[in-house]
């Protein structure tokens, strides 16, 4: 198990490889896409963005209400594959990790190596333990979005796995020749 703490540097990323297990320490931004959407748009009309997503890692998440007592409500990953227009864009401004479930587009494993970034999975269907996580969050851009606003978190040992590395590694496709 490997600890990461963030935000991602590229001495870490270089370690990293299709497979290996992390947890995470430290702040995440999260969006989906409705927000990855209007950071493209934001992107494409030479605006400035409302964060920096140089070294930041996004997990791909709309968190439900919080209930009394908790930082937020479940958390769990959202099909990664719904962010693959976006991605590369992102990794062109700095981004250098993504968190979500599910493989990824040719195009974005692609941008993940020219970009030297990482893909990172979690565990679908387990948003209420994911929850347990985050030890704050709070909104940072695009409030209106809802549940699906930049969010940052903060979190101590949110646990994933390496999915795509910089060197090409997938382990969606591991899996496939596997099979």
């Amino acid at each position: 198990m490997i600890r990461i703490h963030l935000p991602l540097t590229e001495k870490t990323i270089e370690t990293l490889r299709a497979g290996q297990q992390v947890v995470f320490h430290g702040r995440l931004l999260t969006a989906r896409d409705a927000a990855h959407k209007r950071l493209v748009d934001s992107i494409a009309a030479g605006e400035q963005l409302p964060v920096d997503l140089r070294g930041q890692v996004i997990y791909y998440v709309g968190p439900s209400p919080a209930p009394p007592g908790h930082v937020v409500g479940a958390a769990g990953p959202t099909t990664a594959g719904r962010m693959d227009p976006y991605t590369p864009a992102l990794l062109a401004q700095g981004l250098k990790g993504m968190i979500g479930k599910g493989h990824r587009s040719p195009e974005v494993v692609a941008a993940v190596v020219k970009y030297k970034g990482v893909y990172f999975v979690t565990y679908g269907g387990a948003g209420a333990l994911l929850s347990k996580t985050v030890k704050a969050a709070c909104v940072l851009a695009y409030a209106d979005l809802g549940p699906e606003a930049i969010h940052e978190f903060v979190v101590e040992d949110f646990p994933a796995l390496v999915a795509n590395d910089m060197y090409g590694g997938d382990i969606f496709q591991r899996l496939r020749r596997q099979n």
